[in-house]
C-alpha cells in the first residue's frame, strides 16, 4: 500500500507515514463519559447555538509530531492551506505519505499537493482504519467536551490550545496512532 503511494519518489529517499482528518468543534459540542456515583445523573453543560470550526490535523506517529489549522470551512482551499502546513512538518529531505479519507476535499484535481507528500486514501467506509479518529476521541474526552464558548474566536482558541498541550505529548500521539500496518516497507 505505502509502496504504491511513493512509487515515483527517488530511491533512498527517507519515507515518513502521516494520517489526517479533520474535526467538527463548536457550540453544538460533544458530550463524553464523566465519573459519577453509581446511579447518579451528573449534569453537563450543552450549548444549543450553531458556531464551530474545524481543526484540520495531521500526525506522524514514528515522530510523535503533527500539524494543525484552524479554519472556519472545509473545503479544497481549506485542504489546500493544510496540506502545506503538513509539507513544512516533514523532515527536510523525506517524503511524506499522507493517510487519509475519501472526502471529495481530499480526492480533487484542484488540490495544490506539495512535492514532499504523496496521497493515500483509505478504503470507503472504513474510518476505524484512520488513527486521526482516536485522536478526536482523546482530545474532545480530555479538553474539547463539555464546554461553553462564547465565540467563534473562543473555538479557535480552544482548537489551538488543545492541540498545542497535545503535540507536547509526544509519547501520547505515538501510543494513539501507531499503526503495524502503516510500517514503511519500501
Amino acid at each position: 500500500m505505502v509502496k504504491a503511494a511513493v512509487a515515483g519518489v527517488a530511491r533512498g529517499t527517507p519515507i515518513e507515514v502521516w494520517f489526517m482528518d479533520e474535526a467538527r468543534v463548536g457550540q453544538q459540542g460533544t458530550l463524553t463519559r464523566v465519573w459519577a456515583k453509581r446511579g447518579a445523573r451528573p449534569r453537563a453543560v450543552r450549548d444549543h447555538r450553531y458556531t464551530w470550526a474545524w481543526l484540520f490535523g495531521a500526525v506522524c506517529p514514528e515522530r510523535g509530531v503533527g500539524a494543525a489549522v484552524v479554519l472556519p470551512h472545509v473545503n479544497i482551499e481549506a485542504m489546500n492551506l493544510h496540506l502545506a502546513e503538513v509539507s513544512r512538518g516533514v523532515t527536510e529531505g523525506a517524503h511524506a505519505v499522507l493517510v487519509l479519507d475519501g472526502a471529495g476535499w481530499h480526492t480533487s484535481p484542484k488540490l495544490r499537493v506539495p512535492a514532499n507528500i504523496s496521497l493515500l486514501p483509505l478504503p470507503r467506509y472504513a474510518p476505524e482504519l484512520n488513527p486521526v479518529e482516536n485522536l478526536w476521541e482523546f482530545l474532545r474526552a480530555n479538553f474539547l467536551s463539555h464546554r461553553v464558548w462564547d465565540s467563534y474566536d473562543a473555538i479557535v482558541d480552544a482548537c489551538c490550545s488543545a492541540w498545542t498541550t497535545l503535540m507536547r505529548m509526544p509519547e501520547r500521539v505515538a501510543s494513539i496512532t501507531t499503526r503495524t500496518w502503516a510500517q514503511v516497507n519500501v
